[in-house]
């Protein structure tokens, strides 16, 4: 479909008057925010980019998808460092309601921060923070949605899906921004509410299964029974002892 907005042009008509840095190719749209968080960017800024070369998933995986293919961006956040653990849980929920909000049903989130349609990767979510110092200059808040990757026939056809598959329509991805941004914007403004941890955890989609979380070098297996208001996961293994594990890599067993 024609996307003729898809452009730096466009873009800042489409988000005047958000601050907006667009690439039509780059390395990682998180590298460029956090550079610019440095630079005293303005919170809600954006970074969005046609292709990214050196895109960066959680646990140091890269992330790439062809032009004109995805929704690539970074939003820009200056928290409290209290609430620094809530901005990935912020972007995963504005994901959702989204998605949900263009008509793609059966979304889940898998923790922390993946969201799924039918327990299929439609998006991820990388908060990165910058810091001088002790001090918290802000964070980029890494989204990548895939709109129109066709996965058939490739090794990931039974694991991701994108937005144009679930709904069985084309979408512009100007209009999935704009959405996207209002609600990134009003999450950001209330990190601090107890309703954002509530809405992100009714959409895990694991909670009280068995699970296998591979946390740095140690393997972690139990029962999901419930995250925290900081994101971390609470798994009671095997022996009744549970667990906090705070980052690593899910697979229900």
């Amino acid at each position: 479909m024609s996307e003729s907005r898809f452009n730096m042009d466009g873009l800042a008509e489409a988000l005047t008057p958000r601050p907006v840095r667009y690439f039509e190719r780059i390395g990682s749209t998180n590298d460029v925010g956090l550079d610019w968080l440095v630079e005293n960017a303005a919170e809600g800024a954006v970074v969005i980019a046609n292709e990214q070369s050196s895109g960066r998933g959680r646990l140091g995986r890269r992330w790439f998808a062809p032009p004109g293919t995805a929704l690539m961006l970074s939003y820009l956040l200056r928290p409290p460092l209290r609430w620094l653990p809530r901005c990935g849980m912020l972007g995963a929920l504005a994901v959702c309601e989204t998605l949900e909000s263009f008509g793609v049903t059966q979304i889940g989130v898998k923790w922390p921060n993946d969201v799924q349609v039918k327990r299929l990767k439609i998006c991820g979510v990388l908060p990165e923070a910058r810091w001088h110092g002790s001090r918290l200059c802000g964070v980029a808040l890494g989204i990548g949605i895939n709109v129109r990757v066709n996965f058939e026939n490739t090794p990931f056809a039974t694991t991701a899906t994108s937005v144009e598959t679930a709904l069985g329509k084309p979408v512009d991805r100007v209009e999935l921004l704009g959405e996207l941004l209002r609600r990134l914007d009003h999450w950001r403004s209330r990190l601090d509410d107890d309703a954002l941890y509530q809405a992100w955890r009714s959409r895990l989609n694991m909670l009280n299964e068995r699970v296998s979380v591979l946390n740095r070098d140690t393997v972690v297996e139990g029962v999901a029974e419930d995250v925290d208001t900081e994101g971390a996961l609470l798994v009671r293994t095997g022996d009744g002892i549970v667990q906090r594990v705070m980052a690593g890599d899910i697979a229900l067993r």
